[in-house]
């Protein structure tokens, strides 16, 4: 059975270097779908400038008719912080005995014994960790608990750590928000649906918003 991938992230807004991203471990691990998932409150980070509903509605503007992609809104329909692990506890019960892939950058996995109860979601998942180009993932720079899941093929239960390396483009949601801010085009860098939303919605526009 294929896993099902799992994407977190604030997406404020979602742009083209996530897009590619997910494509990419999409293909890499012959998934039939990836999960965008939308943060609401994420507990280790400055809170999102759009509201829930903007960035879904970007998420999903964006997604659209690309083959394997789609968009949940699972956290945001949840109170309080969005917690990975209450996530894929969901997933696990909505989808018995599938594995479930769980996407994240290099310097997440570095400070990943920090994020609330990770071993159970070492349990629940197994994680694609995507690594930019000329950047191994360094087994001696991991907790040694982390080090022991490293390896290589395909992912048939939760517990593994995978590492992949993909296209990297310099592009950033911080960088989005002050081009916006200063008037500036979004061409190539978010989806042209996502462009247009961004103003008719009026966002980002002040530069407290970069």
């Amino acid at each position: 059975m294929k896993p099902l991938g799992l994407f977190g992230g604030t997406f404020d807004p979602i742009h083209n270097g996530h897009l590619r991203l997910a494509v990419e471990v999409l293909e890499a691990f012959g998934l039939e779908s990836l999960s965008l998932l939308p943060n609401k409150a994420p507990p280790h980070r400055a809170q999102p400038l759009a509201d829930a509903g903007q960035r879904l509605a970007m998420a999903r503007l964006a997604v659209e008719g690309v083959p394997g992609l789609k968009v949940d809104d699972i956290e945001l329909r949840r109170a309080g912080h969005s917690y990975t692990v209450d996530t894929l506890e969901a997933f696990a019960g909505e989808h018995p005995g599938r594995p479930l892939l769980f996407v994240m950058g290099m310097d997440s996995l570095l400070s990943f014994t920090s994020w609330h109860r990770w071993q159970r979601i070492l349990e629940l998942a197994s994680l694609a960790v995507c690594c930019r180009p000329g950047h191994l993932l360094d087994p001696l720079a991991l907790d040694t608990r982390l080090a022991s899941c490293l390896g290589e093929g395909p992912v048939t239960g939760p517990g593994a750590i995978r590492a992949l390396t993909t296209t990297e483009l310099a592009i950033s949601a911080t960088d989005i928000r002050a081009r916006i801010a200063q008037g500036q085009r979004l061409d190539f860098l978010v989806p042209q649906a996502v462009a247009q939303y961004i103003e008719a919605q009026g966002l980002y526009r002040t530069p407290a918003a970069s």
